[in-house]
């Protein structure tokens, strides 16, 4: 079997310049994804705790209520 050749051949461009973009690793993706799930996550449980506890300063049972079950998302394991 012949080994087959290639042959290049260099030809000026005269169009206009193309920017070659980097992929991002995939590590780089997951990490920084982790991150702001971590920092939304944190970010909303300290929202609900922040009116959690104003509705018991209030006295509102009813809201209490419906913010403790949306919390226990927050803290279920």
């Amino acid at each position: 079997m012949k080994k087959q050749k290639l042959v290049y051949r260099y030809v000026r461009y005269d169009g206009k310049a193309l920017d070659a973009k980097r992929e991002v690793s995939y590590e780089l993706k997951l990490s920084s994804r982790m991150l702001l799930d971590e920092l939304c996550f944190n970010w909303n449980k300290e929202r609900l705790e922040t009116a959690i506890n104003s509705s018991i300063d209030t006295g509102n049972k009813k809201k209490f209520f419906q913010l403790s079950k949306e919390y226990r998302h927050y803290i279920w394991e």
